[in-house]
């Protein structure tokens, strides 16, 4: 398997459309980033859910997931499903905060995604984060959209449970759904991890991406 590094890890942007977005696409990636390098900044954005109980499961969430980071999150309240109609404001919102922060990686949904609202979300993303390298993660979900990504992050057997056990743990809004699950997390976990040579994996989508094998 190919390997590169990005580099440096001193700042990271994660943004989402939905409160538990980017625990489910880039939550084992976090523990990962955020566990390797004490005392990153993470500036996370979140469109939808602000102003009641999801915003408080996700700011635990995210405090969890970004142990020792300097964390910096804002959740706004963007309408669940209308955020193709909303782009202006969601615009906005990506542009304040890039005018925040100069990172060295952005998370963010894949532009492939199923759902409008994280599509449309995907699609703001590079607008403002021109030079930047960005990973679109995947989410599980019934629309069956699962594709064939080009990056991977391999996670230990104990980031992957603990990814999990933190889902369940602080969403517990969710658990109605019937694919909110350990089999469901860890079983995209596991194929992804075999695409890869790992035991478990989360994956990522990378539209363009500049080498810098020379001088």
């Amino acid at each position: 398997m190919i390997r590169l590094g990005a580099g440096s890890l001193d700042r990271l942007v994660a943004v989402g459309a939905h409160c538990d977005d980017l625990a489910i696409g880039a939550g084992g990636t976090l523990l990962t980033a955020c566990r390797t390098h004490p005392g990153l900044r993470v500036d996370a954005l979140v469109l939808s859910g602000g102003g009641g109980e999801r915003e408080q499961e996700e700011r635990a969430a995210l405090a969890a997931f970004c142990p020792g980071a300097d964390l910096r999150l804002t959740v706004l309240k963007l309408p669940d499903g209308r955020i193709p109609a909303r782009w202006e404001e969601a615009k906005t919102a990506v542009e304040e905060l890039r005018g925040r922060t100069e990172p060295d990686l952005v998370l963010a949904p894949r532009t492939e995604d199923a759902h409008q609202d994280h599509r449309c979300l995907a699609k703001l993303v590079p607008t403002a984060f021109r030079d930047h390298l960005v990973l679109g993660y995947e989410i599980v979900k019934w629309d069956g959209d699962l594709g064939r990504p080009t990056a991977y992050q391999p996670l230990s057997p104990e980031t992957a449970e603990d990814k999990v056990r933190l889902l369940r743990e602080h969403y517990p809004s969710q658990h109605r759904r019937p694919w909110y699950d350990r089999e469901a997390f860890l079983g995209l976990a596991r194929i992804r991890g075999i695409e890869c040579h790992a035991r478990y994996a989360e994956a990522f989508h990378v539209t363009k991406l500049a080498l810098t094998l020379g001088d």
